[in-house]
């Protein structure tokens, strides 16, 4: 297994037990719920949806799944629906051992039930917190998003189908999350649903451009007015000034406002390493580009923002073996087909550029793309006949309605032919009409001829111009000070001595801490921080202590080791035996026979 970090877990999607395939979309809304609420919590590392969901149906050992998502910790579960009421299942597995080390069932009545995901994540944070270590947990973790049961119902729906991003299920989706806010006109999560939507088609070309983004801007504000603590808010805003305002400055700082928000938005940290490289930002790209394949690696977006990465930094070759990935997982990856062809280009490979868009599927064929692609090949090969023939073309694009992506191709023609007058004459133009292509086209490797006249830094710095807030650093001070943590380290180690509370196996982190009144936070971090240990090892420590001293009484010799391990305050044979050799180097039937 690769080096893993604690704090990090994986939750499979929750099986449907219901009885019905048409309530998948609960368990799945279930499960994507608990990913979200643990994602709140910034020092936990939670694996996006995307790679989560690839083992949903699929026959593979916990310890395989823990391993490609590089993750200690496994949650997996269970949802059964039955008319008003609703059974949760959940268990906790260590993924290095392959042991759970906890597990609870919920029943509840459905109307209560963001109480319920909120009580559950909190749980699961509880018990994660007890055996990897120290982190902050928030009071709550899910708020009430609609009073409304069934607009929710209507939004679980509506995402179910969103999450296939397909232009059939998308337009569906759109007119459940309509019907959400019907019964609940004040539902934001329904808005920024509806937002995704509409950006999804416009980006995708299954919708007219204007018209799409028009709707995801209306609907990405009504989502703010109501909630702008959303990290998925800020995404969209930052998405709506790059592709709408032209405004990079206010792209990059709406997309750190998300991260900050939430550190586990994988789709946020992919996009900011795009806007990182494009401004020439190696490391910062690198750094979160890293952050998002480590929650999402096996999502087929993240993977492309790589191989762009590895385009930007001139290393076509791997780029090119990255995007062939990305296309043989899907050959309708429009983004993908785009990348490709330049790389084709900058490795001299002229022709297969030229015959590219005849080999892939007709309908993810961008005209303006083909014809584009074209004449910097022809241009490139020094065939000037064929060059100006489909320059003829582009320009006769560009002038269409939506004739952005051609324009963006004069801009590249002009680069790679040498002609710098009317390249920056196109950049002056464009900066005047806000078009986004500009912020993707003016740094691209394609216009590297550029770099020495000195109006390309001049444009460069106009074009990328930020107010440079950098990312706030965590400020890593005690949350106790030196007086306070001895205090409550005497208060603790005397509880111990005179009540042993260990010897209860339903001792918690939380009611420990309620009964040396100290918060749970500052518990966590008396034991992690001050002690070195987190609280199952030190509590479980107690217990393997107990364990010896009663297995040497020979009052207690008609007692099985197991039996001697429940008196102890173990619940589970496994556990208790994993702990026992970790402490002791011995197994418990050595350390006896000793």
């Amino acid at each position: 297994m690769p080096d893993v970090q604690h704090k990090t877990i994986a939750v499979l999607p929750f099986a449907n037990i219901s009885g019905s395939e048409d309530l998948e979309y609960f368990s799945d809304g279930i499960t994507e719920e608990i990913i979200n609420a643990l994602a709140k919590i910034k020092q936990l590392k939670v694996t996006s949806r995307t790679s989560s969901f690839f083992y949903k149906g699929k026959n593979i050992p916990i310890t395989q799944i823990a391993n490609e998502l590089n993750v200690a910790a496994i949650l997996e579960g269970s949802v059964r629906l039955s008319a008003q009421t609703i059974r949760i299942t959940a268990q906790l597995i260590h993924a290095e051992e392959d042991f759970h080390f906890w597990s609870e069932t919920w029943d509840r009545k459905l109307e209560n039930i963001f109480e319920i995901q909120d009580e559950i994540s909190l749980h699961i944070a509880e018990k994660l917190r007890e055996q990897y270590g120290h982190f902050e947990i928030q009071e709550h973790l899910v708020d009430k998003q609609t009073y409304n049961f069934s607009s929710y119902e209507y939004a679980l729906k509506a995402k179910f189908l969103r999450n296939k991003w397909n232009p059939e299920d998308a337009k569906t989706a759109l007119s459940l999350y309509e019907k959400a806010l019907e019964l609940d006109p004040a539902y934001s999560e329904a808005y920024l649903g509806l937002a995704d939507c509409y950006s999804f088609l416009g980006t995708t070309g299954f919708m007219p451009f204007e018209e799409a983004w028009k709707k995801t801007v209306r609907y990405t504000n009504q989502a703010i007015e109501l909630n702008n603590q959303s990290s998925g808010v800020h995404y969209q805003l930052s998405n709506q000034a790059f592709f709408i305002e032209n405004d990079y400055n206010k792209s990059l700082q709406e997309m750190k406002k998300a991260i900050a928000l939430n550190p586990n938005n994988a789709e946020a940290q992919q996009f900011i390493s795009f806007l990182y490289i494009i401004a020439g930002n190696r490391l910062k790209s690198q750094q979160h580009l890293d952050i998002a394949l480590s929650i999402n690696p096996l999502s087929e977006e993240t993977h492309f923002f790589r191989a762009y990465h590895q385009y930007m930094i001139n290393d076509y070759t791997k780029s090119l073996e990255m995007l062939d990935n990305c296309l043989s997982a899907n050959p309708k990856n429009i983004p993908a087909h785009s990348i490709k062809t330049l790389c084709l280009l900058m490795l001299g490979r002229y022709d297969e550029a030229i015959n590219y868009y005849n080999t892939i599927p007709k309908d993810v064929v961008i005209e303006a793309e083909r014809t584009g692609i074209m004449t910097l090949a022809y241009s490139l090969k020094k065939d000037m006949t064929n060059a100006s023939l489909y320059l003829e073309k582009l320009k006769a694009q560009s002038k269409e309605v939506n004739g952005f992506t051609a324009d963006s191709y004069l801009f590249l023609m002009y680069a790679v032919s040498g002609a710098k007058d009317k390249a920056f004459k196109w950049v002056a133009q464009v900066i005047d009409n806000r078009s986004s292509l500009l912020l993707l086209r003016y740094t691209d490797p394609l216009v590297n001829t550029l770099r020495n006249d000195p109006r390309y830094e001049a444009f460069l710095k106009i074009i990328y111009q930020t107010e440079d807030i950098e990312e706030a650093e965590e400020q890593k001070t005690a949350l106790l000070d030196a007086a306070t943590t001895a205090g409550y380290s005497d208060k603790l180690l005397a509880y111990l001595s005179e009540t042993k509370p260990f010897l209860s196996p339903k001792l918690s982190l939380r009611s420990l801490a309620r009964e040396i009144e100290i918060h749970p936070n500052h518990l966590s971090w008396l034991l992690n921080k001050s002690l070195g240990k987190n609280f199952n090892e030190f509590i479980n420590h107690y217990r393997i202590e107990n364990f010896k001293t009663i297995a040497k009484d020979p009052g207690n010799a008609h007692l099985t080791i197991e039996g001697l391990a429940y008196e102890s305050g173990f619940n589970s044979k496994t556990v208790f035996n994993n702990y026992f050799k970790k402490e002791t180097g011995l197994t418990p039937r050595q350390f006896i026979n000793q």
